[in-house]
């Protein structure tokens, strides 16, 4: 990060190059996350955690960018905006910002009475000018902007009664086991907040509708295997304390967390892509890793060993069936 000036009324700038582009960053000394407080001695009190500024911000999505971006490119984003840290106000924005520059992606996408033009993250530049937008989270559609109807991502949602990992790790085992079962390959990643999600990549010939009633009946069958544990309830009062199997994610203009974005939390804690063997590690739980140091985990590649190309979902229907 270069300053190109500052006064005394806080109208700093900045600029960072990504390829061909500069592209400019506004406040860069503005405080998204506020570190550990301090003593009075000026001592701060855990230990040291810093502050994240947004300079701290554009600089980690740099870094992480040569690893998120095949994850975000051609896929309608929401983006979740936090201008004034955590402690302010947050935005969900799914149209692009009113200072969108010409040379980043749009996809016009339809929704019900009309349409929303929605940032696509295609490139370095793209990136770090949303980030500087403050967009903290990027929040990303399951199917790409050319056929919007047809997911190429299924995502199960683990999500824990409380912030208990442990549940966690026992169902997405489980899990994996039954989608070993129906010859899909599955990834995992940490939320960054509480839960898990477990992740298969599709063909994209099979459309929203049958991938999200596909979903519904994995997370049924799972929930019967371990009825105590998991529901596929939706109302938080008829759970009982179990772990909710979330699959409504799975349908047209839905969004799920992108592997490397930033949560909005205490820390900067990260949504990490990991391997089966860290998932059943007890050093791992949701917010094992933050900005400060997922760049070492994203260069381990803990998706390598799950297949490119994604599956069709016909042969996994008809073992499923046998099931019910």
């Amino acid at each position: 990060m270069s300053a190109t000036g500052a006064d005394s009324a806080g109208t700093e700038e900045g600029s960072v190059r990504a390829g061909r582009r500069t592209v400019r960053i506004h406040r860069p000394r503005k405080v998204l996350f506020p570190g550990s407080a301090r003593s009075t001695d000026g001592e701060r009190t855990d230990g040291g955690r810093a502050d994240v500024t947004k300079a701290d911000l554009v600089e980690y999505y740099r870094s992480v960018a040569r690893h998120m971006l095949p994850e975000l490119r051609g896929r309608p984003l929401m983006l979740e905006r936090h201008p004034d840290g955590l402690d302010g106000p947050r935005f969900m924005q799914k149209n692009i910002p009113g200072n969108y520059p010409d040379w980043a992606r749009r996809a016009e996408m339809a929704k019900k009475g009309g349409t929303v033009t929605h940032p696509v993250c295609d490139d370095t530049a793209t990136l770090l000018f949303l980030a500087d937008q403050a967009s903290v989270t990027f929040h990303r559609w399951l199917s790409r902007a050319d056929r919007p109807d047809h997911p190429d991502r299924l995502v199960f949602d683990l999500d824990p009664a409380r912030d208990d990992f442990e549940p966690v790790r026992a169902a997405a085992l489980l899990l994996r086991e039954l989608l070993d079962e129906l010859a899909l390959p599955a990834s995992a990643m940490t939320t960054g907040s509480k839960g898990l999600h477990v992740i298969v990549r599709l063909d994209r010939r099979t459309a929203f509708d049958e991938v999200r009633a596909f979903a519904v009946d994995v997370a049924r069958v799972l929930a019967a295997r371990d009825p105590d544990c998991l529901t596929t309830e939706q109302r938080t009062d008829a759970r009982a304390g179990r772990l909710y199997l979330d699959v409504q994610r799975n349908a047209y203009a839905q969004t799920a967390v992108a592997p490397y974005s930033v949560r909005p939390k205490e820390g900067a804690p990260v949504a990490t892509p990991i391997s089966w063997d860290q998932v059943k590690d007890p050093a791992v739980t949701a917010r094992r890793w933050t900005v400060t140091d997922v760049l070492e985990q994203a260069r381990t590649r803990p998706w390598s060993d799950v297949p490119a190309r994604g599956r069709s979902l016909a042969p996994a229907r008809r073992r499923l069936d046998a099931l019910l």
